[in-house]
Order: C-alpha cells, then sequence, then structure tokens
C-alpha cells in the first residue's frame, strides 16, 4: 500500500492572513467570522491572525501577493464575495479575481486559498455565508489549515 501524505487540522503556532474585501460587506464579513471560527477551532491564535481589508475582490490578488512576499504567514486566505448584477462586471471580477488568487499561489510557492463566492443571487450569497449550511470562509480557512500541515509534512 503507498505511504499516504495528508495534511492535519492544527494551526497552533501557524500564522494565517486573511484578505478580505469590503465590497457586499453583508456578506463578507459573515465569511471573516467563519475563517476566524475555523482557525481558532484549529488552536491558532488571535495574536498569530492578521486581516486586510480590499476594497474588492478585484484588488484581492494585489494585496495576497504583497502580503504572501512579506513571508510573515504560513498561508493567505482570500475572502469575498462576487454578485451577478445586469451588467458583465460579474465576469470580469470573478474572472480575474480568480486567475489572481491561482497567479499568487503559483508564484509565491505559499498556500493561498480562494474563498472568493460567484453567485448569482443575494440568496445563494447568503446560503454560502453560512446562513443555511455551509460558510465558504469557514472551509476556506481549514483548507489553509490542512495545507500549512501538508507542507510541514513534504
Amino acid at each position: 500500500m503507498p505511504k499516504i501524505v495528508e495534511g492535519k487540522l492544527n494551526a497552533e503556532g501557524k500564522k494565517f492572513a486573511i484578505v478580505a474585501s469590503r465590497y457586499n460587506d453583508f456578506i463578507t464579513e459573515k465569511l471573516v467570522s467563519g475563517s476566524l471560527d475555523a482557525l481558532t477551532r484549529c488552536g491558532a491564535k488571535d495574536k498569530d491572525i492578521e486581516v486586510f481589508k480590499v476594497p474588492g475582490a478585484f484588488e484581492i490578488p494585489l494585496v495576497a501577493k504583497r502580503v504572501a512576499q512579506t513571508q510573515r504567514f504560513d498561508a493567505v486566505i482570500c475572502l469575498g464575495a462576487v454578485i451577478r448584477g445586469a451588467t458583465p462586471h460579474f465576469d470580469f471580477v470573478a474572472a480575474e479575481a480568480s486567475k489572481g488568487i491561482a497567479a499568487v499561489m503559483m508564484e509565491t510557492g505559499l498556500p493561498v486559498i480562494f474563498g472568493v463566492i460567484t453567485v448569482d443571487t443575494i440568496e445563494q450569497a447568503i446560503e454560502r455565508a453560512g446562513a443555511k449550511l455551509d460558510n465558504k470562509g469557514f472551509s476556506a480557512a481549514m483548507a489553509a489549515v490542512e495545507m500549512v500541515n501538508l507542507f510541514d509534512a513534504v
């Protein structure tokens, strides 16, 4: 049987940055709260978590890159909410945010987690922010913790 290497859900002694969009703040604040909850449940201390607020999802990749380049953090969690409107603006912002966040991860070699929800309606955004089931901010933070520990094991 092959050796299986997986990350554990232990955030003790690790440092995390959260880069969160202020646009659609009524949703993104719930995502940030979910991330903070996940990190503290996994053992992270408040002093080891910093939250960086950016104007919108389009600005997330640039600040995520700057934060990653400081080498002060073990992972960066990117959070935002892009809700479709009547114009193609949604398509541009969602695409550039996802491509930019992926590029930051590949360029820096640091776990940079995509926690930007892209939805068609406000109701969908509320659902993904934890109103009914899963808070995607919580899920993003759990992925960050797992990736940090996986990096330690590789």
